[in-house]
């Protein structure tokens, strides 16, 4: 039997690259695990910071590394290796912007040919917070009080400001949180409680985006997060939680081992986990997302309240990532995932 080619795409212009390079040597292993080595030919692909494809020894050396080089070769952003004709279906593994926003997977598209995850809607809808809880409202899901403001009116327009900055206040309160729309991994977030730190934290957040959302703290939460695997016929995960000492779940705090603790599955109320998984399911249909996601929640014990957070569309495959660990506790063990995942992609076509 022959076996399929799959282009490992990984890397990429953004600030998670490590992290996707961490995620790529994950499912290359898994994708040679002996339930599937007789199936899949792995063909790893690296973008590297500067947009340049590479394949072959090049590519395969950061995979074993686990770290992206210390130099990097020049070319033309607009020529690929040669070896991309051979693929026959793809997975990206790029996080955040230029990778799971809608960028790749158009591209991918254009190639006319399978690869794993949400298309150009679901990829762009669930990067872009603000769009991503328009979506949520109009879905009639329920979720933390937040404003939109973009770069001009905090960064080029200091009469603006105070009222940007009043009209914040009365609507959220403090403490906030103060987010670039079109990031992951909490990078420039800040947590604020005044008004000094409400104008640094926008200006900090427009340093990376151009639309920024400001949302309100709840009260003492329980973080939990459900995954959620198919296209048509989505199925979720047990549910699990995130607990940790730090003032926010930051990107320390998310990748440092020992910062964070997983309980998988989360103690909850029977009723809770079942609104959860349910909610999840609605979150990943509003968006139009495939293959794969994992949906956040906000668990409020004291009103027994479930508040959708946020949707990753291609979330983190590394070894303490929670996406595979919540299919893992749910009985799909990570080399059939990855398999599962190949198996939908090919599926949606």
């Amino acid at each position: 039997m022959k076996k399929l080619r799959v282009g490992l795409l990984f890397g990429g212009r953004s600030g998670e690259h490590e992290v996707s390079i961490r995620s790529a040597g994950a499912i290359a292993q898994a994708l040679r695990h002996t339930d599937n080595t007789a199936r899949y030919e792995v063909l790893p692909v690296y973008i590297q910071k500067n947009g340049i494809w590479q394949t072959g020894d090049a590519a395969a050396r950061v995979l074993a590394a686990g770290i992206a080089p210390t130099n990097e070769t020049e070319g033309s952003l607009w020529e690929f290796p040669s070896d991309c004709r051979a693929i026959d279906v793809w997975f990206p593994i790029l996080h955040g912007p230029n990778g799971e926003d809608g960028t790749v997977q158009g591209l991918l598209s254009l190639m006319q040919l399978p690869h794993v995850g949400s298309g150009v809607l679901g990829s762009a809808a669930g990067m872009d917070k603000l769009a991503m809880k328009s979506i949520f409202a109009a879905a009639g899901l329920a979720q933390v009080q937040y404003r939109g403001v973009t770069r001009s009116q905090v960064c080029f327009n200091s009469q603006a400001l105070p009222q940007v900055c009043s009209d914040i206040e009365s609507a959220l309160g403090y403490p906030c949180f103060v987010k670039p729309a079109n990031l992951g991994s909490s990078v420039g977030i800040s947590k604020v409680r005044s008004r000094a730190e409400l104008t640094m934290a926008l200006d900090h957040a427009a340093s990376f985006d151009r639309r920024i959302i400001i949302e309100a703290a709840v009260p003492t939460p329980r973080e939990i997060e459900c995954a959620v695997l198919g296209n048509e016929e989505p199925q979720t995960s047990c549910v699990g939680e995130i607990s940790f000492d730090s003032d926010f779940y930051d990107y320390a705090t998310k990748y440092i081992p020992g910062r964070a603790d997983l309980q998988i599955p989360a103690q909850l109320p029977e009723s809770a986990i079942l609104r959860v998984r349910a909610l999840a399911l609605q979150a990943f249909e509003a968006l139009d997302l495939a293959g794969l996601a994992r949906v956040d929640f906000f668990y409020c014990e004291a009103t027994d309240e479930v508040l959708i957070n946020e949707v990753n569309s291609l979330p983190g495959f590394t070894a303490t990532s929670m996406y595979p660990l919540l299919w893992e506790a749910s009985g799909l063990p990570f080399p059939q995932l990855v398999d599962r995942l190949v198996q939908l992609a090919l599926e949606r076509g």
